[in-house]
């Protein structure tokens, strides 16, 4: 074999394994967290939780609707679907975006007790598995 050859079936290699990876990636909806719109104000960290001022914790993590990571600012100005966790010291740490549908389905739960927070994880997963199927 050639150097070429080697290269060409290496690159093989690693395409196929990383499909073959990519395929077992399994998304499951968040756990702990409450549904909110999300208020972002020009300046982040401020930011309006359900009409309340709050703010985003250092190193917040926002997922969009891909999983993928979103900074704060490009979210500036505009209120967003959500469920939110915070951490430890009570500010916002990690978001999960949602479309106005999915917020629908999951947003007018009551969270508050036990078996309205269930019905709400319940939903949640739902979303969260319909995701995975598109």
């Amino acid at each position: 074999m050639n150097r070429w050859s080697r290269a060409l079936l290496g690159s093989l290699l690693a395409i196929t394994a990383f499909a073959a990876a990519a395929q077992g990636i399994i998304r499951e909806a968040p756990k702990d967290v409450k549904p909110a719109i999300i208020a972002v104000s020009a300046t982040p960290p401020i930011i309006l939780v359900n009409g309340k001022e709050d703010r985003l914790s250092p190193g917040a993590r926002i997922r969009d609707l891909n999983n993928l990571m979103v900074l704060s600012g490009s979210l500036a100005g505009k209120s967003v679907y959500t469920v939110y966790k915070r951490d430890s010291s009570g500010l916002v740490h990690e978001v999960w975006l949602l479309t106005p549908e999915e917020y629908k389905r999951v947003g007018g739960v009551n969270v508050e007790n036990a078996n309205g927070y269930a019905r709400f994880m319940e939903l949640l997963a739902l979303v969260f598995a319909a995701r995975q199927s598109k």
